[in-house]
């Protein structure tokens, strides 16, 4: 037993538990308990949900006339709060049970949060104890919460099986205390695992990592619990790097055997969409696949890198993220300059932390300078520090503006220190009409926290900065911190967004949230990727490089009867939906067709357009959902399928106008002197990098050399008959899942 009222087993068995007390000894407990304001009664309010944002702490004062600060954060507040307002209703020591602190919350008046505390819990029975003891504020002379540990901090667990966790507070003065019935208590997939009210985790079917995320008195610690499938992974594919060393120990950890490694047409179509953002050519398909070299899969990684296309790919993937947005026609200057220099930046192999520095300390025009394009977006420091911590650091500071974040450690003064070196950017009109010069204003960096009305100087996420001289430009120093070695958010949020570039799923999900409470699902991948990224000093290309090559990305997305439910630990590839520039472009190539664009030159692929501008004019991008740039959330691209897309790919006016254009592939298909088995091959090699099946060269043969008849029954002319029969037969190529999956 750890506490009054609650028994947790400590393992499987019977145990029988008798207790008496008298009424008399009851009572004399009961007086001679001292009840704790901070360590007991503002638990209990975070335990029962009274603090949070949308109860009793939601901004711009609480509800209901009664307010309290998130999570209990502010103590002496929430004491004056409850005491002092109300008209002394809110406590009523002559009576506690009168009080409508426990009235409301134990349901026995009226209360818009329904019941929160039963009248018979230990919970009321020490808020009452508090209320009649005189509702003391010992914030003063109470050893303070200083941490807590949870009792296992990791485990392996069967499926179905569970596991009581005990959470153990240790104070200022040296002093323990069991606070598993105050400890709140969330899993970060409730389809892998749920999480009671005191503690209980209970693990269903699905194998993989779970975290169960543990909250006291604003600290977080997590439990990790590994649900192993326990099949026999007796041989899984040689390594060729850490990448597979990581994956594959973890899957033998597991008991999860991963799939075989797909085969070369597969491997060539995956690897050119997912770096180059195309469909591979015919030639390029047949050159492969008649390639007999021992590293022809390198040299296709090695050649797609080095080609524009990948430039191309990538900048629209950092444009988006970065908020080239077009709003106006005065926009076109800066959205084709700064759109021009992630590409070349890119094609370059600009190390990622000078292309980070560049962009955060540009000064100067957009033409002279074309970085200077991101203030044009970003020009409050809030937006700044937001957009660059959750972008390049991966880490979500939005709610530390107003109060302390509720799953991390950050506070508002951390919010407040990092915006300080946004504070001198100082900004003039240009020249260019729409654009303004940014530059440095000279003076001491410092940024006021609103709540405090304290002015804090520069500093990095809980990280000390030197002292910031007047005439040096405090976004230099940022920087500095950010490529630095030893910066334990720059390269691991990189490498996990990389990742997921790849492999559908990053490390941690969502990508752009790294937090204590949300581990990774592999955390000697995560932490070798981020090891070797630094080591190759922030080379983008050689990260390409060392995901591509290895056998756990080059994995067949067909599952085994193991891995079938598999969803983190990547023993399969993951298939998803081409995006919607990569569709378009693929389309295009399939019918011989472009899709023309303003104020760009005959030709431009959609994954080079530089903004978001284009999703008005192109029906299709809008349909598939290609991002406006309105956020540094990847989320933003729409990727899941909708009816609206089935019926544009089935019957919508520029579908048939790329089918049936005069220079397009059917129109060719059709004049062409060749064997019609030849002009199927042509088909699948450029919509699937395949040589069609014997079946399915059977049946497009069959339906090609089928007799079409018109509206009134009659023959169709034989030339029109084949144009439209290769018309067909393209439309569904573009509607089947091989095509607009990449798997």
């Amino acid at each position: 037993m750890h506490r009054t009222g609650f028994q947790y087993p400590l393992s499987i068995g019977l145990l029988l538990i008798a207790a008496m007390a008298s009424a008399g000894a009851q009572s004399a407990a009961a007086q001679e308990r001292q009840v704790s304001f901070v360590n007991d009664v503002v638990p209990i309010l975070t335990k029962a949900g009274c603090n949070v944002g949308v109860c009793h702490a939601k901004a711009g004062g609480g509800q209901n006339g009664f307010q309290l600060s998130l999570l209990g954060y502010e103590i002496q507040e929430d004491f004056e709060h409850l005491v002092k307002e109300g008209r002394g209703r809110r406590l009523f020591a002559a009576v506690p049970d009168r009080s409508l602190l426990l009235l409301k919350a134990s349901g026995q008046a009226p209360h818009g949060g329904g019941v929160r505390l039963s009248h018979t819990s230990e919970s009321y029975a020490l808020l009452r104890d508090w209320i009649r003891q005189g509702a003391n504020n010992d914030a003063e002379n109470i050893a303070r919460f200083v941490d807590f540990e949870i009792q296992p901090d990791r485990k392996s667990l069967k499926r179905q099986q569970e596991q009581q966790l005990k959470v153990i507070a240790r104070y200022s003065d040296g002093s323990q205390r069991d606070v598993t019935a105050q400890a709140l208590y969330e899993s970060n997939d409730k389809a892998m695992a749920e999480v009671s009210d005191n503690g209980l985790v209970k693990v269903q079917d699905i194998t993989g990592k779970v975290a169960i995320m543990v909250r006291y008195q604003g600290r977080i610690s997590v439990f990790n619990a590994a649900i192993p499938l326990g099949a026999p992974v007796e041989q899984v594919p040689p390594s060729r790097n850490f990448v597979d060393d990581a994956v594959f120990a973890n899957l033998k950890e597991l008991g999860v055997p991963p799939s075989a490694i797909c085969d070369d047409p597969t491997f060539l179509r995956r690897v050119t969409l997912d770096i180059g953002g195309r469909l591979p050519t015919a030639e390029e398909t047949t050159a492969f696949l008649a390639s007999n070299a021992p590293d022809k899969r390198d040299r296709v990684i090695d050649d797609l890198l080095k080609s524009p296309d990948y430039a191309d790919f990538f900048a629209s993937k950092w444009t988006n993220l970065l908020k080239n947005r077009r709003d106006d026609t005065s926009d076109i200057v800066s959205n084709f300059a700064f759109h021009a220099w992630i590409r070349d930046s890119l094609l370059a192999n600009k190390p990622y932390d000078q292309f980070v520095r560049e962009l955060l300390a540009a000064t100067g025009t957009v033409i002279d300078n074309p970085p200077v394009a991101w203030y044009k977006r970003v020009k409050e420091p809030k937006d700044q520090i937001e957009d660059v911590a959750q972008l390049f650091l991966g880490v979500r500071m939005q709610c530390a503006q107003c109060h302390h974040h509720p799953f991390e450690r950050w506070s508002q003064n951390d919010y407040y220190s990092l915006a300080a070196f946004f504070s001198q950017v100082g900004r003039k009109p240009s020249s260019t009409r729409g654009e303004d010069l940014i530059f440095h204003k000279r003076g001491i960096a410092a940024a006021t926290n609103i709540k405090t009305g304290i002015a804090l100087k520069p500093a990095a996420l809980s990280d000390a900065i030197p002292e910031i001289a007047a005439d040096v430009d405090p976004r230099l120093k940022l920087a500095d911190w950010m490529g630095s070695a030893t910066n334990p958010f720059f390269a691991k949020s990189l490498v996990n967004r990389y990742w997921k570039h790849f492999f559908q799923r990053g490390l941690i999900e969502p990508e752009d949230d790294i937090r204590d409470s949300n581990p990774p699902t592999n955390p000697e991948l995560l932490a070798a990727l981020e090891k070797h990224f630094i080591t190759s000093g922030f080379d983008l290309k050689d990260l390409v490089r060392v995901i591509t090559r290895s056998n756990a990305y080059q994995l067949s997305s067909t599952p085994n009867q193991h891995n079938i439910v598999d969803k983190q630990n990547y023993s399969r590839y993951y298939p998803r939906r081409l995006q919607a520039e990569v569709l378009l472009d693929a389309i295009d190539y399939l019918a011989t067709t472009q899709t023309d664009f303003a104020n760009l030159p005959p030709g431009t692929r959609a994954v080079a357009l530089p903004d978001n501008s284009y999703n008005r004019s192109t029906p299709f991008l809008r349909v598939f959902g290609r991002p406006e740039g309105e956020s540094v959330c990847e989320c933003e691209r729409v990727q899941s399928s909708s009816l609206a897309q089935s019926l544009h790919l089935i019957n919508a006016g520029d579908i048939k106008a790329k089918l049936s254009h005069g220079a397009g592939r059917a129109e060719r298909l059709a004049k062409e002197d060749r064997p019609a088995e030849a002009k199927i091959r042509e088909l699948y090699l450029v919509a699937f990098s395949r040589e069609p099946r014997a079946d399915e060269l059977k049946t497009a043969l069959g339906y090609l050399t089928e007799q079409r008849l018109d509206l009134e029954g009659k023959p169709v002319d034989a030339q029109r008959a084949t144009r439209e029969n290769f018309q067909d037969l393209i439309w569904a190529l573009i509607n089947a899942k091989e095509f607009l999956f990449n798997h």
